[in-house]
């Protein structure tokens, strides 16, 4: 809850002008049973000892940019319990002293929302008092709204897939990305721990510490709308995400070995001859996501600054693409280069299978499946930027990107340069 200037403390019947919501809780209340036991009364009405002054009586809304405060005037009673929910069953945090003599909210308030305000006492006798009361808070004057969409789309993926959240304007500053993070929520059955990662400024990623578990349901959605985040910034409504897992399936391609095995479940389904990139142009390292398929691509060399005549040009019709990275390195049937898959590495990056083997492959991934990359002597995968390496991430290092467990306002963000056209044969 937070500061609201149109609540205001008057002691007993005395206003006092503060920009507080403060309920004042005496000890003099009636209501108890002729039980000798107090705690065997019934809870006795408060009202008498709460008193409210300003614009709430006179239909007038309260300030949601003011915190929320309750606080017990006499000294021989004291608060409980207090708790403040909106109608759309988001609570707002609070903390109680220790002496019961004051509470306050450690979150702000909703813009546009109704809330409902329970507070428990005790007087000096042991005996519970009770008071509910409600309020409404006003719209903000400004017309600045952070809007988010989460991805993907509604569907079912692979264990690797991650959530994003991309935001309509950018937050920088830790303490508003701390306001945003915390109301994104992901929730999945069976639950798994994970967190976000801030990617740049306006593009946020989930991911558990391991893979979602194969056949899980997935579930993203905000409860920013109507929260301030900061000056003249405030959330806007997001429309919700539910995704579907699908089988925990793995393609792990040893470069070195010149072979491919894919397992489902933990279990090898297929072993398939390849061959990857060839020395200045060896296939990244690492665990890539798949992003996508293409029955058909047009690949040339040309769309990543290979001179066209050059010894190294290629412009070649690939069948059963399946991609992983955006500046074009797929999994694809290489018809041309037979006699080398098992062998030897001699693509651009690219890897390279018999046109059966490619259009089983095509079939049996989706989005969201996973391909690693070992004992290649190319490069690491890309974090972001390039397609989805979020994986090549520790957890540790992810935590770091996240505004509320790493605090860190420098996450590495996108090389946008590296999404170029599709180049590897």
């Amino acid at each position: 809850m937070s500061h609201n200037p149109y609540f205001q403390a008057r002691g007993r019947r005395t206003a006092v002008g503060c920009t507080l919501l403060v309920v004042a809780l005496g000890a003099g209340a009636a209501g108890c049973s002729g039980d000798d036991n107090p705690l065997a009364a019934a809870p006795y009405d408060a009202a008498d000892q709460i008193s409210f002054s300003g614009p709430v009586g006179a239909g007038k809304k309260a300030d949601p940019d003011k915190p929320l405060e309750v606080v017990a005037e006499d000294d021989d009673g004291r608060i409980t319990d207090v708790t403040a929910m909106d109608a759309a069953g988001r609570r707002v945090a609070g903390e109680l002293s220790a002496d019961g003599s004051r509470w306050h909210s450690t979150s702000p308030l909703a813009a546009g929302a109704q809330y409902t305000v329970r507070v428990s006492t005790e007087n000096g006798d042991g005996q519970p008092g009770r008071k509910v009361l409600t309020f409404e808070t006003g719209r903000p004057a400004t017309k600045k709204r952070l809007n988010i969409s989460f991805g993907p789309e509604a569907g079912t993926y692979g264990v690797g897939q991650p959530i994003t959240a991309e935001l309509s304007l950018p937050v920088k500053d830790p303490a508003q990305r701390k306001v945003v993070e915390r109301a994104l929520k992901v929730e999945s059955t069976p639950a798994v721990e994970g967190a976000w990662h801030w990617v740049d400024d306006k593009k946020l990623h989930y991911r558990p510490k391991d893979y979602w578990p194969a056949h899980a349901t997935v579930r993203a959605r905000s409860t920013l709308h109507g929260i301030k985040i900061g000056d003249r910034l405030w959330g806007a409504p997001a429309k919700p995400l539910k995704i579907g897992i699908g089988d925990r399936l793995i393609a792990v391609t040893d470069a070195s070995a010149h072979e491919m095995t894919v397992y489902r479940n933990g279990e090898a389904i297929r072993r398939i001859a390849v061959t990857a990139g060839k020395p200045g142009f060896e296939t990244r390292n690492g665990i890539k996501v798949v992003l996508g398929k293409e029955p058909f691509v047009r690949m040339r060399s040309s769309t990543v600054g290979i001179a066209e005549g050059s010894s190294e040009s290629y412009d070649l019709p690939v069948y059963y693409a399946t991609r992983v990275t955006w500046s074009g390195e797929y999994v694809h049937a290489a018809p041309w280069s037979a006699g080398s898959h098992g062998y030897a590495n001699v693509s651009h990056g690219c890897v390279g299978m018999s046109t059966s083997n490619a259009e089983w492959f095509f079939d049996t991934v989706r989005e969201g499946d996973l391909v690693q990359v070992v004992n290649s002597y190319g490069d690491s995968m890309e974090p972001f930027g390039n397609g989805f390496g979020d994986w090549n991430l520790d957890w540790r290092k992810w935590q770091t990107g996240s505004a509320l467990t790493g605090g860190n306002p420098n996450a590495p963000g996108p090389d946008e340069a590296a999404r170029l056209r599709p180049r590897a044969v």
